[in-house]
């Protein structure tokens, strides 16, 4: 059953990855304090998650196709959320907001390393193409999100 439902656990983790290993990274620069960073992480993951896993629900019932759209959805929602917690602990668990993102990222190149190793064996695809693609786009998002928040932070001329 898995192996029908593995396009909604990708879109779960891959959205969840790029968008968090930006945000967490963003958020990192803008708000400097892991307890705040980790706080706003776990409070916007889980409403981006739900929100996920009712857009898989819309996705799946209008696409038709014989998928069972709670169960994508709810496939879709918690490899998000599972995906959230991982890259989230680390500021909730550690002090130094820098080392804490570090810890961010290599935990989310740990979990592409599996997932893809995981969707390349089972789905008998080239895996080194499929995991640099995901980690480029994920770090990718995070380099531009590193940015972003030094930028507004100057902009705005926060300082927590």
């Amino acid at each position: 059953e898995k192996l029908q439902y593995m396009g909604s656990i990708i879109l779960g983790l891959n959205d969840a990855l790029v968008e968090f290993t930006g945000a967490l990274a963003g958020f990192t620069f803008a708000l400097q304090n892991s307890r705040l960073i980790g706080l706003t992480g776990l409070i916007m993951g889980l409403s981006a998650s739900l929100s996920m896993a009712a857009s898989e629900y819309l996705s799946t019932k209008s696409e038709g196709d014989e998928r069972n759209p709670i169960k994508a959805s709810f496939y879709t929602g918690t490899a998000y959320i599972i995906t959230v917690f991982i890259l989230v602990t680390p500021y909730l668990l550690i002090q130094d907001h820098y080392l804490a993102l570090i810890m961010a990222l290599i935990s989310a190149v740990f979990l592409i390393l599996i997932f893809t190793f995981y969707y390349s064996m089972i789905k008998d695809i080239p895996f080194k193409k499929r995991f640099l693609e995901m980690f480029f786009l994920s770090m990718g998002v995070a380099v531009i999100s590193f940015m972003i928040g030094l930028l507004v932070r100057k902009i705005l001329h926060v300082d927590l």
